[in-house]
């Protein structure tokens, strides 16, 4: 070791001295492999202070990393062969969503054992000893102790054809518009409920959160669900085939009546979120005789990718930001390609920008397509000219800005006495916009058998009608035809705490800016 220091330490002197008097162009190559190796050997933030006082260097070396980066582009994306999916759980609260994304997370080997028991002994010290699981997608303090998921949990696990990225909704009615932003950026749902007795009723009476998570992922463009039955070890069901035919008896006329094609779209199967039985591997038949359908890792695999566009136009809709050697923006991308050094535009404000970064996951990436949930470095705007809602687009082709819309609504259920008519408010969930809006004008409503409008005039609706209306907001909003961007076009109405309606934008008016 000795010898090698000092063998070390004279090249690094004699580099030293030849910085002096060699042209950059000449120090060039040797400085590039030089990083390699000592990037390969965890050592980078040695060399950087070492060759901290020669300035010609660092400039040479990014350039010609960058130019080699760029070149190997096009060959990487075409060897990434993972496809990628994300996915929202749903469902009542305490069905075992998050304990479910945990056992999952520990399953797939992202969690090890040590912090498992580290999360068993906290969870004890709280006399919660069956919440361990769920404290590795519950992460503050405040879900922890209340045992309720507050904010949209995030995690990434991969299977042998699919990296999937969890998004752990919470259950709690006080928290849907987290819920909301969650289901906004999934491409398929699993909706998690409890098998145990009275839970399951619970979920699914009126009030219950099961139904109306339901409702809003179908809206929010979740078309495929798994349906777990979760909590089958219980005492009170111990794998019971009557009681799980007896959950899906109850949920498939729901699930049609929410838009659901059940045969193509829902799959039902039975799980032990908190043991982990029938998750990764199929359930034994000494527990449950019965069933003879996947695991949970094999209906997952098993799911369609939705079809995505990445050379469209851009649009990734911004749901936070924060500052990190610039500005950073997080959003999910609904449409088109980025990559380091594009020129984009931040709507509705039409702030041009540059892409300093991209970040897929926790890894540095060239270039990222459609489906993606990334981390955007920006220059050319501030953290605080940027909200949740706005839009990272496309210079060529905008994404349109309106402060009113023609739209279709479906009216879900109203609050008591309340009539829907012209001067109604709610709040407008669209994407990742939160706006309050005004119903201004009632235009016609449709016959919901023959799907046609009505000759009558309407004044007003009640539960269950479907109407044509115009809407208007306060503020300039990025949105787009449902028939143009789907992701961009649906949206759902609430107030005092309750979805009210669901929707779908139908006209823009023509002097919406873009």
């Amino acid at each position: 070791m000795d010898i090698e220091a000092e063998i070390r330490a004279l090249q690094l002197d004699s580099a030293e001295d030849n910085n002096a008097t060699l042209i950059p162009e000449d120090a060039k190559p040797e400085e590039v492999e030089m990083t390699d190796k000592v990037e390969e050997e965890g050592m980078t933030d040695e060399v950087d202070t070492k060759s901290q006082p020669v300035q010609a260097e660092p400039k040479v070396k990014d350039k010609e990393v960058a130019d080699m980066d760029c070149a190997e582009v096009p060959d990487e994306m075409e060897s990434q062969k993972k496809r990628h999916l994300n996915v929202v759980f749903i469902g009542h609260v305490d069905a075992g969503k998050s304990t479910t994304g945990g056992q999952i997370l520990f399953l797939s080997g992202q969690v090890d054992d040590r912090t498992i028991q580290k999360y068993e002994k906290e969870a004890k010290d709280k006399s919660r000893e069956s919440w361990y699981m769920a404290y590795i997608m519950d992460t503050n303090e405040e879900e922890r102790v209340k045992g309720k998921t507050v904010e949209v949990g995030r995690a990434q696990f991969e299977t042998e054809t699919t990296r999937f990225t969890i998004l752990d909704a919470p259950g709690h009615k006080s928290y849907v518009p987290n819920m909301i932003s969650g289901a906004s950026q999934a491409d398929i749902g699993v909706l998690v409920i409890s098998a145990r007795k009275g839970e399951f009723e619970t979920g699914y009476e009126r009030g219950g959160q099961t139904r109306e998570h339901v409702q809003l992922a179908k809206t929010l463009g979740v078309s495929k669900l798994l349906v777990v039955v979760n909590k089958m070890d219980d005492h009170t069901v111990n794998w019971s085939k009557e009681r799980y035919d007896e959950i899906e008896s109850k949920m498939v006329p729901f699930l049609r009546s929410s838009g659901y094609n059940v045969k193509k779209d829902v799959q039902f199967l039975p799980i032990s979120g908190l043991v982990g039985t029938n998750m990764k591997t199929r359930v034994d038949k000494n527990i449950c005789p019965w069933w003879n359908g996947p695991c949970l890792f094999e209906a997952l695999d098993s799911v369609e990718v939705p079809v995505r566009d990445p050379k469209g136009p851009y649009r990734m809709p911004i749901i936070d930001k924060f500052k990190d050697m610039g500005t950073v923006v997080m959003g999910k991308v609904e449409s088109g390609s980025i990559c380091e050094g594009d020129s984009l535009l931040v709507m509705p404000n039409k702030a041009p920008v540059k892409v300093l970064a991209v970040y897929c996951d926790e890894d540095k990436v060239r270039r990222a397509g459609p489906g993606e949930n990334l981390r955007v470095r920006l220059s050319g705007i501030e953290e605080e000219d940027i909200s949740s809602g706005f839009v990272l687009s496309s210079v060529v082709k905008p994404i349109p800005t309106v402060t009113e819309f023609t739209a279709q609504l479906q009216i879900l259920e109203l609050l008591e006495n309340a009539i829907f008519t012209a001067g109604y408010k709610a709040v407008l969930h669209i994407h990742s916009v939160v706006e309050e809006c005004e119903i201004v004008e009632l235009l016609q409503q449709i016959d919901p058998k023959t799907k046609k409008p009505m000759k009558k005039k309407v004044l007003f609706v009640k539960n269950g009608a479907v109407v044509v209306c115009r809407i208007q907001v306060n503020s300039l909003i990025c949105v787009e035809k449902f028939s143009d961007f789907p992701q961009l076009g649906r949206f759902t109405l609430r107030t005092e705490g309750k979805t009210i309606a669901v929707g779908k934008v139908t006209d823009l008016p023509s002097r919406s800016s873009a």
